[in-house]
């Protein structure tokens, strides 16, 4: 099932920021958007501050995989945008699943399964 495309541009990063709805957990996150569509886009932003070039593709990596295997329980027609926090970078797969789970819950955008 392909329900996502990326963010890929800067100026749709800065609206979502400018205009969505953000909320927070102690490794990730959220800012959420209305993008007047059928489908998601997901964008993953992941700062220097991380680390190093791999340990910033092996969060974004985890954090899109997680988004992926969950993606049937996010509602549809949104701009997501997921920041990573420093802490992020020493977490397992697991624990950036529970927290950006956390995240979708926090946004009332979860629908299907209950967490």
């Amino acid at each position: 099932m392909d329900y996502s495309e990326s963010l890929r541009k800067n100026k749709d990063f800065q609206k979502v920021y400018r205009q969505g709805a953000s909320y927070a957990n102690r490794l990730l996150v959220m800012y959420v958007f209305d993008n007047a569509t059928d489908r998601n886009r997901l964008g993953i932003s992941v700062s220097k501050k991380v680390g190093n070039s791999v340990v910033r593709h092996r969060v974004t990596r985890l954090i899109r995989e997680s988004y992926r295997l969950n993606e049937n329980c996010f509602q549809r027609g949104l701009d997501i945008v997921v920041v990573a926090r420093v802490q992020a970078k020493e977490k397992s797969y697991w624990d950036l699943e529970s927290a950006l789970i956390h995240l979708g819950n926090m946004h009332h955008i979860i629908i299907g399964k209950k967490w």
